[in-house]
This record gives structure tokens, C-alpha cells and sequence, in this order.
């Protein structure tokens, strides 16, 4: 199938769940007592940026490492993400969020404000053929307040699922008297959550450009010596970096402490999740880029759109 014969799809999808809208609402109240902090991103080199300027405000439900003041979206960084303090007082929520088939990373409840609005912008890491999503289940709405996804205007029900491709141009707004609040929840992809989506979308993802996820396996022992001590290439742990197995090589460490597996590199600190024996994938990030650990080296593998590249290198001798 030639890159024209593709199939091409749209900007947002309902997936086949509906929740409770009511009990969504009543659950809201057991977390709405205080204020909430204003929304912030995940920016260039794991850092957080700035705080949005507009009434725009977040509680932290899954964060990097289960911090309830963290409103990022966080990425690839030195812990993965965990529950925070605030899951707890949703239970209803907390159900729907196990029952979604696939490893989750963010999940926030996003509040915008009457009268809020923001800049049309992207998010190019929630892209399909990197084989990440990003999920909305409404919890309070109305016609007033809309997301414009690639030109075109929803407001979505509560208690709906949605999936929206926010790697293309976005904003929100809010013209109305009331607060919107979202559910929004970054996932991603398995062939499994796939099966949530229309039928009329079941072929296009099959045959399109899209990156499946396995998963989360059970937990398998380290396959080598702890320290372990490779040189990759500094594109592999740039992610805004396009070619991840280009550059010069660069001394890493990756370590393996009571299950926890660790890799550093030019004084960054990444988690690393399992996807198979001996296989990782950066927390925070999906198979898009993977790292197979073996006595003999190193297996790089690198999904390029529908290309699979990969590398081998041979270990350093590690130092004690």
C-alpha cells in the first residue's frame, strides 16, 4: 500500500463506552473544595513550562511519580507515572480509568473557566503513529464551551469517551456562564483500546499509519549485571529529536534496583517500562522508541512513521 492509498483519519472519534454522567457529576464535589492550580506543559528537556495564562486550572489524578502538584503533562522523565492522592476520592472514576485497555500515562481533570479561551496550538507527541493518545470523558459541559480540532467544533456529552488527534491544530473556549471540567487521559494505543473505536475506523487503523502498544507484562528478571554500561547515540534520549539513532555515541548507565530500571545519560535520568523480556520503552513515551538489553550489547529499535530502524552496540565494561 503506497503512502496516497492510506487510509485517512478524522480528528476525533466517540469510542464505544458511555458512563454515568450523573454519578461523574455528584463525584466531582469530593474534589472541588479547594482551589485548583492552573495548568502548566511538559516543555524541551523534561522541564515544566509556565503557567497557562488563562482560567484554565488542573487536578492531577495520574502524575510522573504520583505528585498531586504536578498539572504537566508530563513525559520521559526520572519516574513513571503513578496515582495521585486525589484518585482516591473518585471511585467511580478510578473504575472507568482500570477498565481502559492500555498503559496510561497523565490523567487529569482539566476545568475551563467562563470566558476562557486559549491560542490555537499543537500537541505533536499525541499522534497515532507514535502510538499515543489522548482521551476526554466530560464531566461538566455545555453548548458554550467547544473544542475546535483541525477547523472543525465539538462539545461533546458528558459521560462520552472520546479520542482526539491533538497533534493537529487546537485551542478551546469557553463563551459560556459555567465551568467546563474534563476528564483527560493520555494512553497508548493497544490493539485492544482500538476495538473501542467505530467500526468505520477498525480497517483505517489496522491499515493506517499507527503505532500498537502491547500491554504492561508481568515483571521478568533483569537480564544482565547491574550497572550496565552502553553508549547510545544522544538522539535516543532527545525527544524532540526526529532521528533517534543518529549522533554521537554517549556513555549511559542503566541500572535495575528491586524492579526499578533506570538509565542515564548527559545528566538526565529516565525510568524505563517493560514491554517483554529484556525489552523496555521509556515511561512516559511509547514503543516508538525501545532498548532490548543482552549480554552482548544493545538492541536499538526505532518505528520511523511505518519503518522499523534498528542498531546493536556492544556494552562498555562497566565500572564499580
Amino acid at each position: 500500500m503506497t503512502a496516497s492509498e492510506r487510509p485517512v483519519l478524522g480528528e476525533a472519534a466517540r469510542l464505544a463506552p458511555s458512563f454515568d454522567a450523573g454519578r461523574l457529576t455528584r463525584e466531582l464535589a469530593e474534589v472541588s473544595g479547594h482551589r485548583w492550580q492552573q495548568q502548566r506543559i511538559h516543555a524541551a528537556g523534561g522541564t515544566i513550562g509556565a503557567a497557562a495564562a488563562t482560567d484554565w486550572t488542573v487536578l492531577p489524578l495520574r502524575s510522573p511519580g504520583g505528585n498531586p502538584e504536578r498539572t504537566d503533562p508530563g513525559g520521559p522523565g526520572p519516574v513513571d507515572f503513578a496515582p495521585t492522592v486525589w484518585l482516591d476520592r473518585l471511585p467511580y472514576l478510578r473504575e472507568i480509568l482500570g477498565a481502559i485497555p492500555a498503559p496510561l500515562n497523565a490523567v487529569r481533570l482539566m476545568a475551563l473557566g467562563p470566558g476562557a479561551t486559549c491560542e490555537p496550538h499543537r500537541d505533536p507527541k499525541y499522534s497515532l503513529h507514535r502510538g499515543m493518545t489522548r482521551l476526554h470523558i466530560p464531566l461538566v459541559t455545555h453548548p458554550s464551551a467547544v473544542l475546535v480540532l483541525d477547523g472543525v467544533e465539538h462539545c461533546w456529552a458528558a459521560g462520552q469517551l472520546w479520542y482526539g488527534d491533538f497533534s493537529r491544530e487546537h485551542l478551546v473556549r469557553n463563551t459560556g456562564p459555567a465551568t467546563r471540567v474534563h476528564a483527560v487521559i493520555d494512553a497508548l494505543l493497544t490493539r485492544e483500546l482500538a476495538e473501542l473505536f467505530p467500526p468505520d475506523w477498525h480497517s483505517a487503523l489496522t491499515d493506517g499509519d499507527v503505532l500498537f502498544n502491547h500491554a504492561t507484562p508481568p515483571p521478568t528478571p533483569f537480564p544482565v549485571a547491574s550497572p550496565y554500561e552502553p553508549s547510545l547515540p544522544c538522539g535516543f534520549t532527545d525527544f524532540d529529536h526526529d532521528q533517534p539513532l543518529d549522533g554521537p555515541l554517549q556513555p549511559c548507565r542503566i541500572t535495575n534496583c528491586d524492579g526499578t530500571v533506570m538509565l542515564t545519560a548527559a545528566h538526565r535520568v529516565f525510568a524505563l517500562a517493560p514491554v517483554g523480556p529484556g525489552k523496555y520503552r521509556f515511561a512516559g513515551w511509547s514503543e516508538q522508541r525501545t532498548i532490548q538489553l543482552a549480554e552482548d550489547g544493545v538492541l536499538l529499535r526505532v518505528r520511523c512513521d511505518r519503518a522499523l530502524h534498528q542498531r546493536h552496540l556492544s556494552p562498555a565494561p562497566a565500572t564499580r
